[in-house]
Parts: structure tokens; C-alpha cells; sequence
């Protein structure tokens, strides 16, 4: 491995583990959770909504300050720790009004720590970004164990009202891991600082952006109702759970070869390749669920949907966001997308679960990828998308 030798390799991984390891106990449970409680699609939609709509706020609040503090390690303890102390009041109540405020303190918290996180990662392997990935595949190890585990569990062993016990003792280890962190400045050499203004209105970056929030977007029906998909065509838990995880292990696989395939082909083409597998995907979703075949073959590309295209945004961000908008660049890329777009496709797939159909509903997931597509292909030119050096 031919990372920087002072790294803090295994300290660095253990945070993505563990952090991933509760979002894989969250998103695929936590709709079948609420279903549990007698909440409707629609209420349901609501609440998941809720998570991605903090990151509109959270991720930049958090980036802010600790782009202006230079403090990012502290402020990941802190965010850490109070995501385990803010869910505890989950054991407080279960009604509508309490869960939505439960959860939107849980996501002012649990949605603050990861973009400092991802900036002060970058600015440890510094010219050695396309390394990326094998720290960040620790991430897709802990989810994928993750979301088998826990589906193993709730169809063996527990019941799902014991799913909040599981993820409270897991952002609990979030917060003790965050606490072995070394402290990091992430004021690094780049591109030429300028005003965040002055990099937002650079030829692409919008386009980029407006790319990464529609393909989000098109995730929200598949992180709101797969699992609920699932279980209306006779999926058990655990079978659910290895669905789930044949994506992440296939998003494994893809972190596994992306550094060859990042210094190769440019970050355009690869996120023109992984909007169109990501297209083809909710189309098997929404119409060959029944088809064991197809529905693998289209989890198998969560590498293109969200492995590629994850992988790929960072680097962009790295690329074109300097100190002090490191941390800032990060939190406008989660904020845009995994929250206002995970906010409006999770909401949405709420209103529209029942009017539309699932199949229909995925095939809006689709359109919306199409037009992800559109606007890279069209607005986002080969000069603004360089491949790596």
C-alpha cells in the first residue's frame, strides 16, 4: 500500500466503519420500523424525509465552522457523541410529532461529522486522493455487515422493536472511535483559494452539482420502500438483508479497482457510464422485482449509482474546493445532494407510493437519472473534469 506512511490508516477506516455500520442499521430497517408502529406511507415518507432534510442545514453549519476554526477533529467528537445522546430519546415515545423531533435533532448530529470527516481524510492523503477508496471501502464493510447482520437478527433472532437498541449501541461506538482521532488541519495546497462564490460559478461546478442532487433524488425511492418493496413480494428479512448487502459489496469491489479506473478515463466519463447503469437499475427495481435474477443483477450496480458517482464527487470537490472551502465544498455536496435531493425523493415517494405504483414510481427514478444525464453530458465540459494526476 503505497499511502502516505504516516497516515492513521486504521483509525480513519474504524470511523467509516462504524459510521456506515449504523446507516446500514438505519436505511433499510427503519421504514419497516415505523411501518411496525402502524405509521402510513405516507407518514412514513414524512418522517424519512426528515434525516436528509437536516443536511440542508447540518452539513453547512458544521463545514462553516470548522473551516473558520480549523477545528475539525473536535467538532467530529462532538457531533459524534451527541448523535448517540440525541437518540436516546427514540425510548421516550412513538408518536408522529415526537419521532419527526427526535429524528431531526438525531440528523443535526449524525449528518454533521461525515463531510468534516471526508475533508480532513483528503487533507491527510493530500496528492494521493485516488487512494481514497481503501480507506473509505472500511465504510462499505461496516454497512454491509451491517444491514446482513441486522436482517439476520430481526428474522432469527429479534423482533424489530429492537432495532433502536441496535443502532443506539452502534452510534455509541461511533462516538468512542471519534474520541481516538488524531488532530488534522485541513488548510492544504490547491487550486488557487478565490471566494466560495468565485469556485461555485466556475464552468461545471453547478452543473456538477445539480447532476449529484438529481441522482439523489432518484434514490429515494429505493431508501425509503426497497425494503418494504421486499417484503409486499414475499421477501423475508434476511433475504432482504443480502439483497441490500450484494449492492455494497459490489460498491466494495468497485472501490477495490478505482484507482486504476480513476487514472485512466476521466471523472465526466465515468459518471456518464454510472448514470446510465443507475438508469437501468430502478428500471429492474420497479418492473422485474419478482425476477431473483434481474433484481440482483440491478443491486450489483449500487457500484455505478452510488460507488462511482460518490467516489467521483468527492474527487471533483478535492479538485476544485481549497482551504479554507474544504470543508464547506463537502458540506455543499451532501447538503445538495443527500439532503435536499434525499429529502424530496424520500418525501415524495411517500405521496406517490400508493397513487403511482412502485413500478411507475421507479420509473420517475429513472427519469431522473436521464436527466442527470443530460446535464453532465451537456453542461459539464471535459476541461472541468480532468483526470487525476
Amino acid at each position: 500500500m503505497t499511502i502516505h506512511s504516516k497516515l492513521p490508516y486504521w483509525r480513519l477506516s474504524s470511523f467509516y466503519l462504524f459510521y456506515f455500520a449504523a446507516l446500514g442499521c438505519f436505511m433499510p430497517y427503519w421504514a419497516l420500523y415505523l411501518q411496525s408502529l402502524g405509521y402510513s406511507y405516507a407518514e412514513i415518507g414524512q418522517l424519512m424525509a426528515i434525516m436528509p432534510a437536516t443536511k440542508i442545514i447540518s452539513p453547512n453549519l458544521w463545514g462553516w465552522l470548522a473551516d473558520h476554526t480549523d477545528r475539525s477533529v473536535p467538532l467530529i467528537r462532538i457531533s459524534s457523541c451527541l448523535t448517540a445522546v440525541s437518540f436516546v430519546l427514540i425510548y421516550w415515545g412513538n408518536g408522529f410529532a415526537w419521532l419527526a423531533l427526535t429524528l431531526a435533532l438525531l440528523g443535526f448530529f449524525w449528518n454533521a461529522p461525515m463531510p468534516l470527516f471526508e475533508a480532513m481524510t483528503m487533507s491527510w492523503l493530500r496528492d494521493k486522493a485516488h487512494h481514497y477508496s481503501r480507506i473509505r471501502v472500511w465504510g462499505s464493510l461496516g454497512f454491509v455487515v451491517s444491514v446482513f447482520g441486522t436482517g439476520w437478527a430481526l428474522d432469527k433472532v429479534l423482533v424489530i422493536e429492537c432495532l433502536p437498541s441496535l443502532l443506539l449501541v452502534l452510534f455509541i461506538s461511533m462516538g468512542l472511535v471519534s474520541l481516538l482521532l488524531p488532530r488534522r488541519s485541513v488548510r492544504v495546497a490547491g487550486v488557487e483559494k478565490g471566494s466560495l462564490s468565485t469556485i461555485i460559478k466556475r464552468k461545471g461546478v453547478i452543473a456538477f452539482f445539480l447532476a449529484c442532487f438529481l441522482i439523489q433524488a432518484a434514490h429515494g425511492p429505493y431508501y425509503t420502500f426497497f425494503s418494504v418493496y421486499l417484503k409486499q413480494h414475499g421477501y423475508s428479512a434476511e433475504q432482504t438483508g443480502l439483497l441490500w448487502s450484494l449492492g455494497i459489496v459490489a460498491e466494495i469491489i468497485f472501490f477495490g479497482f478505482s484507482n486504476l479506473i480513476f487514472k485512466r478515463f476521466s471523472l465526466r466519463g465515468i459518471v456518464l457510464v454510472a448514470i446510465g447503469l443507475s438508469l437501468l437499475r430502478w428500471l429492474l427495481i420497479g418492473w422485474w422485482v419478482d425476477t431473483i435474477a434481474l433484481l440482483a443483477f440491478a443491486q450489483l450496480m449500487h457500484a455505478a449509482s452510488f460507488g462511482a458517482n460518490h467516489v467521483a464527487a468527492i474527487q471533483f470537490i478535492h479538485k476544485h474546493f481549497a482551504w479554507p472551502h474544504q470543508s464547506k465544498g463537502q458540506a455543499l455536496y451532501g447538503s445538495l445532494s443527500f439532503g435536499l435531493g434525499g429529502m424530496i425523493g424520500s418525501y415524495a415517494s411517500g405521496e406517490l407510493w400508493v397513487s403511482l405504483g412502485p413500478s411507475l414510481l421507479f420509473s420517475v427514478a429513472a427519469g431522473l437519472n436521464l436527466l442527470a444525464f443530460l446535464v453532465v453530458w451537456s453542461r459539464v465540459e471535459k476541461p472541468s473534469l480532468t483526470k487525476n494526476q
